[in-house]
């Protein structure tokens, strides 16, 4: 019960940083696609960022094991076809699952609109699993990750990806100060 706790906790506040980060808001959430507004990009980078080097960092001194944490299996063909689904309903309402149930707090009707429209989806896709499980476990590749993608040490992966992400970041913010 404590864990349920905790995660409602976390998730409420993770919520409220959403909602004050301004991403119930579609017109918001639509400048991404524009490249006028680098809110989602930003907010995104800095929850890998957090993420990434909480996880390294908590397994090199010892606070838990990385290796034990679950990585889901890729499943090439039927990933690309949700990431599109997933896509296209994100540029229709303006928002993902996490910004919708944000934005349905706030009491926006779009929220409502996007949470009715992916339990539709929920429910359409549970009910033709028997008939789309083949595509479904098609092209299996077993869990992807840039480690093993790449090759390179863990650490350098870390490494490079922070890089990577703090320089995006730096152009945004150069990009932005340039208005």
């Amino acid at each position: 019960m404590n864990d349920l706790l905790i995660a409602g906790g976390i998730g409420m506040a993770f919520g409220w940083a959403l909602e004050r980060a301004g991403l119930g808001d579609p017109p918001k959430l639509a400048g991404q696609f524009y490249l006028r507004d680098f809110t989602v990009l930003k907010v995104m980078l800095s929850a890998m960022l957090t993420a990434m080097l909480g996880v390294f960092w908590g397994g090199r001194l010892g606070m838990f094991d990385p290796g034990t944490f679950y990585v889901p299996e890729t499943y090439l063909l039927p990933q690309l076809v949700g990431g599109l689904v997933f896509g296209l309903g994100f540029v229709l309402s303006g928002l993902c699952p996490g910004t919708s149930c944000v934005a349905l707090a706030s009491g926006r009707i779009e929220g409502a609109a996007t949470m009715l429209g992916l339990f539709a989806g929920v429910l359409l896709v549970g009910l033709a699993f028997p008939a789309i499980e083949p595509f479904y476990r098609s092209t299996p590749h077993g869990p992807l990750t840039l480690q093993r993608l790449t090759g390179l040490p863990y650490g350098v992966v870390v490494a490079l990806v922070t890089v990577i992400a703090i320089s995006m970041l730096a152009w945004i913010a150069k990009r932005e100060a340039a208005r």
